[in-house]
């Protein structure tokens, strides 16, 4: 089968990189740091891009990695104790990692785009991760310019969005042609996932980010009326917006450039694992 070896490594470093930053999240509870850009960052999205990109270096040294963070911010002086951290969490999952790994191993994420690359966002919805609310861990394999595979871990996301109490912590997988599957983080086998259809009137609402200031709402609202969802909308943070409307929770997510922010920049590691997660 086309991409299994990759499929699974990319299991196994997610999953990996979800115990880090759950153990982060427990020990370590809202801490943040702030980068020069104001936006916050986390040990955890230091240790599980270090964590992932180790594994993708040993599996496959030739490809490339595009990923959000880079370690030159851990490495000033001002944040020394950050980066023993790092190594200390990232230690749990890689045994003997040292601080020069670590420091290799984020900085293995900053690759360029050649013609097959990953790209990682290590905690997409870092403000949720903080809020103790949803993020998710995304991965994804691009050739020649097509998303060929996606690996999303979403350590906090109930299982079923019914009930929200209940199981939580999945992973979602998609091949390209070969379908999307949900696995549940805590082991299981894997289950065929699909969209909502016309019938399914609980599920005919939107999903929005909970940052009102990610979307331009009043447009997106109006978009709501104008196609006739009526149930109300659906507010999550990170990229796990994708796959609640992939398992069929959710039928519409749109994001529309606020007024102020219209300028900002998305990047591939925003979008790449949820696009081809609810595309297959």
């Amino acid at each position: 089968m086309f991409y299994q070896q990759e499929k699974q490594l990319a299991i196994e470093a997610v999953t990996a990189a979800a115990k880090l930053c759950e153990q982060v999240r427990r020990e370590q509870g809202s801490s943040a740091m702030k980068k020069p850009d104001h936006s916050p960052v986390t040990v955890a999205d230091f240790g599980a891009q270090a964590v992932i990109c180790q594994a993708l270096a040993s599996a496959f040294p030739d490809d490339s990695v595009v990923a959000e963070e880079d370690s030159a911010f851990l490495r000033s002086p001002a944040n020394l104790e950050q980066l023993a951290l790092v190594t200390n969490y990232v230690q749990a999952q890689v045994a003997g990692a040292t601080v020069e790994d670590v420091t290799s191993w984020i900085d293995w994420g900053n690759g360029t785009v050649v013609s097959r690359y990953w790209t990682l966002d290590p905690i997409d919805g870092t403000k949720g991760y903080v809020r103790g609310d949803q993020y998710a861990i995304a991965l994804a394999l691009v050739e020649e310019g097509e998303l060929k595979l996606g690996v999303m871990g979403c350590p906090a996301l109930p299982i079923n969005m019914a009930q929200p109490d209940g199981e939580g912590g999945v992973i979602f997988v998609a091949v390209k042609d070969q379908g999307t599957t949900m696995i549940p983080l805590n082991g299981g086998e894997p289950q065929a996932i699909y969209t909502t259809n016309a019938d399914e009137v609980a599920s005919r609402r939107l999903i929005e980010s909970v940052e009102t200031r990610h979307g331009n709402v009043a447009v997106q609202q109006a978009i709501v009326k104008d196609v006739g969802l009526i149930a109300p909308s659906l507010r999550l943070d990170s990229m796990a917006k994708y796959g609640v409307v992939a398992r069929g929770e959710a039928a519409l997510y749109i994001r529309l450039p606020f007024p102020l922010t219209s300028q900002k920049r998305q990047n591939i590691w925003d979008h790449a694992a949820g696009a081809i997660i609810f595309s297959q």
